[in-house]
């Protein structure tokens, strides 16, 4: 049996998407070749992005070795964040993980392979200083693609172009790189064509069908047509995007013409409303039911409209228990500009997608909207289009109550994104580089500069 060594801040007990993929490599890794020596965080939960979630503790493979990096530093304020952003200083999280995380790794010696999960990205500096330490190949897994995201916000255009040199400088110092979606890698390597030597690929995140096998799914006696969305909404960051947008335009730093704020619940309850101002009859038959970590502003605007429940998170098994029992999944992505694509297919996509259960999808043109399509469940609009919002609800409400049933998803579509079948990728990936430092070939190695302390070498 081969050895990684597995960086991920985001692991069990920390809940929500990023998690999964982490929690799931690491349960799958064993049955192609490979146990975990995991590195993470102390599981403190200290803000939204890493919510406590005891149940997926149960997802870790027994003996797994786990080592946690305590004194975990909190949060930057807001203020202090924004100064980081603007003058490029290092927060002093970044400094806590790129500081331990070698420290508490580099006398495991006996592992064949690096595997480092970049959320958050600036932890690409401790893989690379331990593939370096150790002298074994190291693998960039990223969730989204950085400073490559349309959703990506810098104070300025210099900034970003701050952002793409920092990216560009440290995946060139992997072995391999796998992004999130077939997107995401086009626009790594059209960026950054010196790259397309090295191995490359897309491993997207997926379902586990154990999640979704052993029982039938809730059963429900309440009459209602029940619309449910999980994770998380980006309610805050649209709203300040909107608002900045004269001056984001004059500045950069933002892809133009990218709108955030539809990627929250805003359009999708004016859009019942209507519904329900102009077929009155309907208000004691339709609930909103919103799962997930949600800010202050999610919450009042929520509370706005009697129909909406708020759940706030809420463990993983509960959440798929809610997306089988629900009438219709509510998928809100952010706006593009005509003849654009994004880049980025949100986690819970698969999970939607897994139910078996309809899908109100509010996507523009990209991965998500062609898997959509080719999966056979998903009513699509775009991301602002109240009217066919609307629409949508309405015809799924007609639907449910003539007893029509829903499509069914293509299994053969779902099959190449079930966990087991994306862990025997990344293990591929693996076998490929651990293969070539096994016949003797040279690996890349860093530049000269990686050899001064970690304070100076990578940023």
């Amino acid at each position: 049996m081969k050895r990684v060594l597995f960086l991920a801040y985001h692991f069990p007990p920390v809940g929500g998407a990023g998690v999964q993929r982490n929690a799931k490599f690491a349960r799958y890794l064993p049955e192609f070749g490979y146990d975990s020596i995991v590195v993470t965080g102390p599981a403190a939960g200290l803000d939204r992005w890493a919510p406590i979630d005891a149940t997926m503790e149960g997802e870790v493979p027994p003996g797994t070795e786990i080592r946690r990096i305590p004194g975990e530093p909190p949060p930057s304020s807001r203020w202090h964040g924004r100064a980081e952003r603007w003058l490029g200083i290092r927060s002093p999280w970044v400094d806590w993980w790129n500081e331990n995380a070698p420290k508490i790794a580099r006398n495991a010696t006996d592992v064949d392979v690096i595997y480092a999960s970049l959320v958050p990205y600036d932890a690409a500096e401790a893989a690379a200083l331990l593939a370096r330490e150790l002298g074994k190949p190291w693998v960039a897994d990223l969730q989204d693609p950085w400073a490559l995201d349309e959703m990506w916000v810098a104070p300025t255009a210099l900034h970003r172009r701050r952002d793409v040199r920092r990216m560009r400088r440290l995946l060139g110092h992997a072995d391999a790189i796998v992004m999130n979606t077939s997107e995401s890698r086009n626009r790594l390597l059209e960026a950054f064509p010196e790259l397309r030597h090295k191995v490359v690929v897309s491993i997207p995140n997926g379902f586990d069908a154990a999640d979704f096998s052993g029982r039938a799914p809730p059963e429900r006696r309440d009459g209602k047509f029940r619309v449910v969305h999980t994770g998380y909404l980006h309610t805050e960051l649209g709203l300040e995007h909107r608002r900045a947008g004269k001056i984001r335009r004059f500045v950069g730093g933002a892809v133009s013409g990218v709108d955030i704020y539809t990627r929250s619940h805003v359009f999708l309850l004016e859009a019942i409303q209507r519904l329900l101002d102009e077929r009155p009859e309907l208000a004691a038959k339709i609930e909103v039911r919103l799962a997930g970590v949600l800010s202050d502003t999610d919450r009042e605007i929520g509370q706005q409209f009697p129909f909406v429940r708020l759940l706030g998170y809420v463990p993983h098994a509960e959440s798929i228990e809610l997306l089988r029992c629900a009438d219709l999944l509510f998928l809100p992505m952010h706006d593009v500009p005509p003849g654009e694509r994004i880049s980025i297919v949100p986690g819970k996509t698969y999970e939607y997608m897994a139910s078996g259960r309809p899908i109100l999808a509010a996507v523009p043109d990209g991965d998500a909207r062609d898997l959509l399509t080719e999966v056979g469940t998903a009513l699509l609009c775009h991301p602002s289009d109240v009217a066919a919002m609307q629409r949508i609800v309405a015809e799924q409400i007609e639907r449910t109550r003539r007893g029509s049933p829903a499509p069914q998803p293509a299994v053969d579509v779902l099959a190449r994104f079930e966990r087991r079948q994306l862990t025997r990728e990344l293990a591929e990936v693996f076998d490929r580089l651990t293969e070539t430092v096994k016949s003797g070939s040279t690996r890349p190695l860093l530049a000269p500069e990686a050899a001064r302390p970690a304070a100076a070498s990578l940023r």
